[in-house]
């Protein structure tokens, strides 16, 4: 078709485009969440505070040990980690795509519980929190959409 047939019609034009538009909504509910794809690996976070600590005593004294503790987790890719100058510690566990993240942080919060004993006693007077991250946001989408779907009677 050429493109002067829907310029010299906009009513036919804008009906195709509200045809569109609907199919798209109808197919996004139609849509198995499992089709989405895994666009993150799952994550696990393990933060604690160290007061009136700076970065060079919070790396020595509770990340090193809780990283020995961790690595070597079922799954896992690589650790990073990070010290701030006012105390606070921030360890992200990646695991290898398809893992699943609850049993990671169950996997990683068993090692954690393990190194406790070697933290200084002021960190675990503050506790060290084991939290899962879910870093795709088109995974936190189909979450939101299979919420709707349960919800409403399509």
């Amino acid at each position: 078709m050429n493109l002067r047939y829907f310029i010299d019609r906009p009513v036919l034009s804008i009906v195709v485009s509200i045809t569109i538009v609907l199919m798209g909504i109808i197919s996004l509910f139609i849509l198995p969440v499992e089709q989405y794809p895994d666009m993150a690996p799952p994550t696990i976070q393990v933060f604690t505070n160290y007061p009136g600590a700076n970065a060079e005593t919070v790396q020595k004294s509770v990340i090193v040990p809780l990283e020995e503790a961790i690595n070597g987790v079922e799954n896992m890719n690589y650790i990073t980690s990070t010290a701030s100058n006012s105390g606070d510690v921030s360890i992200n566990v990646f695991f290898k795509q398809g893992s699943n993240a609850d049993m990671a942080a169950v996997n990683v919060q068993n090692r954690v519980s393990t190194a406790l004993s070697l933290l200084p006693a002021e960190v675990t007077k503050i506790g060290v929190t084991t939290t899962k991250q879910q870093n795709a946001e088109l995974k936190t989408f189909g979450s939101i959409v299979r919420m709707i779907r349960t919800t409403s009677s399509f």
